[in-house]
This record gives C-alpha cells, sequence and structure tokens, in this order.
C-alpha cells in the first residue's frame, strides 16, 4: 500500500512540475491502481472460459435501464417509487425523444394479501413524472395491476397501453388503517376520500369517462381481464407473443441464446 501511494504521489508530482515519468513507473501505477479497484469490488472486465462469460451476474436493472425498460414488481412503497421516478428521470435527460416502456406487475398501495403497503400519493408522484417527462411512456401489465397500479397503467401513451393475455386489472377504492383519537381518524377519512377523488380523476381522464362513473365502479373490487379492460378504456391492446419487444442488445454482449 505504501508503494502504490509513492508511485500515485510521483505521478501526480511529475504532473504539476512538468517533469516526465519513466513508462516502467506509469505502468506499475496503473497495473497497482488496476489491482486495488479491482479488490474494493470496482468494475473490471468480464472474463470468458471456453466463449462462455463467467463470473458475477449481471446487474439485471441497470440492464434494463439501458434499453430504457423500468419494471414495478412490487407494492408501491416509497423505496420503489424513488427508484422509478429517479429511472424515469434519467430516461428523460439522456433521451428525450425515444419512449420508455414500463412494465407493471404490482398490487398497487397494498399488499398481495390486502394489507396497506403504501399511501396512494406514492402512485400520484409516478403518474406525475410520467406526465412531466418528454418520452413517450408505453405500459404493459404482466401479471396484475391492482388499484393504484391500474391507475399508472391507465397513465401511458394512448395506443400504446397493454396487456399480457392472462394479465388482471382491478379497480378498488383506497384503503385506511386510521387508529387513533376519533378527531385523528375523521382527518385521516378526509384524506383517504381527496385520494380515492384524485386517483378517479386520473383514471377519468385516462379512459374517457366521467368522474362520476369512475367513483362508482370503484365503490367495490371490480375486476377486469384484458379484453374488458380494453372496452373500458384503461389499455389499448392486448400483447400477443408474435408482437415482443425486439431482443435487447445486452443479450447479445452476454451472449444469450433466444
Amino acid at each position: 500500500m505504501l508503494g502504490m501511494r509513492l508511485l500515485l504521489a510521483a505521478g501526480l508530482v511529475a504532473g504539476a512540475t512538468g517533469f516526465g515519468v519513466g513508462p516502467a513507473l506509469k505502468s506499475r501505477a496503473a497495473a497497482s491502481s488496476t489491482r486495488l479497484f479491482d479488490a474494493a469490488g470496482g468494475a473490471s472486465e468480464p472474463q470468458y472460459y471456453q466463449g462462455a462469460r463467467v463470473g458475477p451476474p449481471p446487474d439485471l436493472p441497470s440492464l434494463l435501464l439501458h434499453n430504457r425498460i423500468v419494471y414495478i414488481g412490487m407494492p408501491l412503497v416509497p423505496a420503489v417509487t424513488e427508484l422509478i421516478i429517479a429511472q424515469l428521470l434519467y430516461l428523460n435527460y439522456e433521451d428525450a425523444r425515444r419512449p420508455i416502456t414500463l412494465y407493471i406487475n404490482s398490487p398497487g398501495t397494498v399488499t398481495p394479501d390486502g394489507r396497506m403497503a403504501g399511501f396512494e400519493t406514492e402512485a400520484f408522484a409516478i403518474a406525475d413524472t410520467i406526465n412531466y417527462i418528454r418520452p413517450p411512456v408505453h405500459t404493459v401489465c404482466v401479471g396484475q395491476a391492482f388499484g393504484a397500479a391500474a391507475m399508472l397503467l391507465a397513465q401511458g401513451k394512448k395506443g400504446e397501453r397493454s396487456a399480457l393475455p392472462n394479465a388482471t386489472i382491478m379497480l378498488h377504492q383506497p384503503r385506511s388503517m386510521a387508529r387513533g383519537q376519533a378527531s385523528d381518524i375523521a382527518i385521516k377519512a378526509r384524506e383517504v376520500l381527496a385520494n380515492r377523488k384524485v386517483t378517479c380523476e386520473l383514471i377519468a381522464t385516462a379512459t374517457g369517462k366521467t368522474t362520476e362513473q369512475i367513483m362508482t365502479d370503484a365503490s367495490r373490487t371490480k375486476y377486469l381481464s384484458p379484453e374488458e379492460a380494453i372496452e373500458y378504456g384503461l389499455i389499448d391492446k392486448v400483447m400477443q407473443p408474435a408482437e415482443r419487444k425486439a431482443r435487447p442488445s445486452f443479450l447479445d454482449s452476454l451472449m444469450i441464446g433466444d
């Protein structure tokens, strides 16, 4: 370590004073810095054995992001919202013209067993970001889009909102687990009703229906098949296997077959 520090110091001094550093010294400094970088867990060139890539698995979220794919596969909790918004903003400033594909497989703001997991404001933040950024967002439902996730599905670009054949879409009212004094519960109840109105207004704008009709339909749990969701206006088409997206470029570099 001391030797490495001396080599780096020699390079800095040479650069500052104008005196050259010999090729051998430069080579040793570069090799030492590379070893330290790798030992610290930094990135290194992928290794191949008989034509197959070996080593740790690639960072899949980064590979998907490289191909402008964002995936929501969990309930809408703050950590998920933070990541999704950051990815959308990054892709917006990377290229404001190329579309973004948002895959959704989420129970919304509740867990699969019906317990509260997040607040509707998490979904509002993602919806506002989708409408704020310049690239068109193509939404695809895979598996499920319940409650607030169904609202996000409808926020995609008109004509580019789709679902896979066996996906399920569901509308329902926001839920509250308010506890405490009666006055606190009343305050929380007003907030839940306000969130319900905002959710229904966003769905109404996306589907072309009235807010009152959406509120009536969502007053009780309403399940929709992909075909029913098309008729309702939440999506525009059912994506069949023959219509799958083009092969991502990173698969070629990883030498992964079909």
